[in-house]
């Protein structure tokens, strides 16, 4: 939570996620604008696309702004009681992500509901995150999933196949990490082709070659991979 007195949360941890830190092909160029104005946003996509990051990245701009925001990722507070939901809406800004895991929960989509009433009164402003399209979600409480579906939502859309060597090689030059055209080539090719699976890769690769103090060269790959 970036506020001057802070709530100290049993998932709280610091996040140093930027906009700037994250490939936007074109057809999400529009998403970080979004993300950015003072509307609420539904944001959707399939899973490990980026969404937690969009969100917490979201924290990190208003913290940059000197306003006061909570990212709330429901894997981790649905454990927990709801009390703390229901000061919230005098934050800033809100971002809650996986949403849909709430559903049939009475308590949670309750306190949901109520933020989200709150939150229009305060000027709180509200995102949410899922992996399901907004339409298809269906709450046990009607009048829930009627606030969520009022919500300006937008997709999240993976990266193409023709963009995956552009946004690697955007992520490696960002975290300084010494890979060559070939390396790259060759991963691309020979691993799954999504970013999410290239990054976990190149995470092991970059902690092997300093471990073993060498490059980054195809039969490191081959032996990760």
């Amino acid at each position: 939570m970036n506020n001057p007195e802070q709530l100290i949360l049993p998932w709280s941890k610091v996040s140093k996620f930027t906009f700037s830190d994250f490939y936007f092909e074109t057809k999400n160029s529009e998403i970080k604008n979004a993300l950015k104005s003072n509307h609420d946003i539904f944001l959707y996509g399939i899973e490990e696309v980026g969404k937690s990051f969009l969100l917490q990245a979201v924290c990190n701009f208003y913290g940059s702004e000197k306003k006061s925001s909570l990212y709330v990722p429901i894997k981790e507070a649905i454990k927990f009681n709801t009390d703390f939901l229901d000061s919230l809406d005098n934050l800033d800004v809100v971002c809650i992500d996986d949403i849909e895991l709430i559903k049939n929960n009475k308590d949670w989509e309750i306190a949901i509901f109520n933020l989200i009433n709150n939150s229009l009164l305060s000027k709180c402003r509200l995102i949410f995150s899922s992996s399901l399209n907004p339409s298809t979600i269906c709450f046990k409480l009607e009048d829930l999933s009627s606030r969520i579906k009022k919500i300006e939502s937008i997709e999240l859309q993976p990266i193409s196949k023709n963009k995956l060597h552009e946004a690697l090689k955007f992520i490696i030059d960002l975290r300084s990490i010494n890979v060559g055209e070939k390396e790259i080539n060759y991963l691309i090719t020979y691993s799954k082709r999504n970013i999410s699976d290239l990054l976990k890769t190149i995470e092991k690769l970059d902690k092997l070659s300093v471990q073993l103090k060498r490059k980054i060269t195809i039969p490191m790959i081959k032996e990760v991979i």
